[in-house]
């Protein structure tokens, strides 16, 4: 896994900051602060992200391609320009029946 931030104040196209890698999920940092961070992510097709509960929502946007979500064992499909909410305690997985890339934002403040 690549895990590298992206140069402030430059002009970038999101999906084309991040490559698909064979057999491998690949995530490039955008923003790391600790109130929250937001990533992009690639997934070769038949890999997935270990099912997993963080303690804050988190809002994925599909950029490109097709994802299975399942959150508390139900799958959603999300296609291109498609978005979901994982609600924070909920069980969640992330599988990639084909390659596809999405965003992932994570809000850490507002859970005092």
């Amino acid at each position: 896994m690549e895990n590298t931030d992206v140069e402030k104040s430059k002009v970038f196209i999101i999906v084309e900051i991040i490559e698909y890698v064979p057999n491998a999920v690949v995530i490039k940092t955008i923003i790391k602060k600790t109130t929250g961070n937001v990533t992009a992510v690639s997934f070769d097709s038949g890999e997935n992200l270990t099912e997993k509960i963080s303690p804050f929502d988190t809002f994925i946007q599909i950029i490109e391609g097709r994802a299975e979500i399942l959150i508390d064992d139900n799958s959603q499909t999300l296609e291109t320009g498609q978005s979901i909410i994982i609600p924070a305690h909920s069980r969640n997985t992330i599988k990639a029946n084909e390659r596809f890339k999405m965003i992932s934002t994570i809000i850490k403040s507002g859970y005092e």
